[in-house]
């Protein structure tokens, strides 16, 4: 029996039930494969329905500012996705009116649309057979057909790739698509995967060479390295300072309070010697109200050590006034934070200090 047919009787019977796979509509399905991307789907509903509910058209994403999608966004992670999403939303709005464009390589040409989410717009959407490759398609792929080159590759896309598209169902592609994920997510997963309920356990190139814990092969992980964060939550009468983060580096578009980072860890008493220090509190009198415990926040290839400074000025520095907003405390709450933040500020009951009037 064809491996498509395989993937499509037992999809048949065992596909989930999710609700972007009610629509057609190319707006809602970018939108969940966006957020299934570095999500788990039973964490990504919610996220879905919300964002569906703010903004349910391309034209109303477009519209709203950014602010407005990083609050919705808040929680979920890997915030490129977010202002990819918006910049891709006004894209459409800007250059094919509001429409999403109906072809895979038009679709690639849309900011915040990849290969896999141009893929999956435009074969659940508009029925092209092109095949939408994950980790669950690389997975299966490389473990039903033995094939040893890196997922992560040039070499290793393009033969993914091209072996996917000789396998589906030129007639189904949707289907197909959408089976080859939830066998990945269901049946074929990365650990312990259901080899006694599987369809293709007969002609499967790992199961048969006792492989299965060895495909699909990656090539060399990014090592983990640690970075050191002191964030001074600044008070300056019932005001404080944040900014938006626009390095290309971790939590795109997320506001932060002023930030030293530091290439190892410091004493607090040293830290307020340093000319970081005297560039942000400026030479004015401070008082330092609380200082945290030290707080690891483990992001995929990143530890974060961070401390909490809450220091009351009788004048902001100048880096202070020049690089960053000068807001009420009170309105913190309206600024997407990343959440290491937030979660500070939800728990940390020295923030009395900052709140107080």
């Amino acid at each position: 029996m064809p491996f498509s047919l395989h993937l499509l009787r037992w999809f048949a019977l065992h596909g989930r039930e999710l609700p972007w796979r009610d629509t057609n509509d190319p707006y809602r399905i970018w939108v969940s494969e966006v957020i299934l991307q570095q999500t788990r789907v039973v964490q990504g509903i919610d996220y879905y329905i919300r964002f569906i509910d703010r903004f349910p058209t391309v034209g109303a994403l477009a519209a709203a500012p950014l602010d407005d999608v990083m609050k919705v966004w808040q929680g979920l992670g890997y915030y490129t996705r977010a202002s990819n999403l918006h910049a891709g939303a006004q894209q459409v709005v800007a250059q094919h009116g509001g429409e999403l464009p109906r072809t895979y390589d038009k679709l690639l040409k849309i900011k915040g649309l990849g290969a896999y989410s141009a893929a999956a717009v435009a074969s659940f959407a508009f029925g092209e057979a092109v095949p939408a490759i994950d980790g669950n398609v690389y997975r299966i792929l490389a473990r039903v057909f033995g094939v040893f080159t890196p997922t992560d590759s040039a070499q290793g896309r393009k033969e993914f790739f091209g072996l996917a598209s000789e396998l589906m169902d030129r007639q189904h592609p949707a289907a197909f698509n959408q089976a080859i994920i939830d066998f990945g997510a269901l049946v074929c997963t990365f650990r312990q995967p259901q080899c006694g309920e599987c369809p293709m356990a007969e002609r499967c190139y790992a199961l048969r060479n006792n492989m299965i814990g060895k495909l699909p092969v990656k090539g060399k992980r990014a090592a983990v390295r640690d970075r050191y964060f002191y964030y001074l939550m600044v008070r300056h009468g019932g005001h404080t300072f944040v900014r938006r983060r626009q390095e290309r580096d971790i939590w795109h578009s997320l506001y932060e309070f002023p930030l030293i980072e530091l290439p190892a860890p410091l004493p607090v008493e040293e830290l307020m010697l340093s000319p970081d220090w005297a560039e942000l509190i400026g030479d004015g009198h401070f008082s330092v109200l609380s200082v945290s415990e030290g707080i690891r926040h483990q992001l995929t290839h990143i530890n974060i050590h961070a401390r909490f400074i809450i220091v009351e000025v009788e004048r902001a520095g100048y880096k202070l006034r020049a690089d960053y907003r000068r807001v009420p405390i009170d309105e913190l709450e309206r600024y997407s934070v990343p959440r290491l933040i937030d979660a500070y500020m939800a728990a940390e009951p020295s923030l009395r200090y900052f709140r107080r009037k």
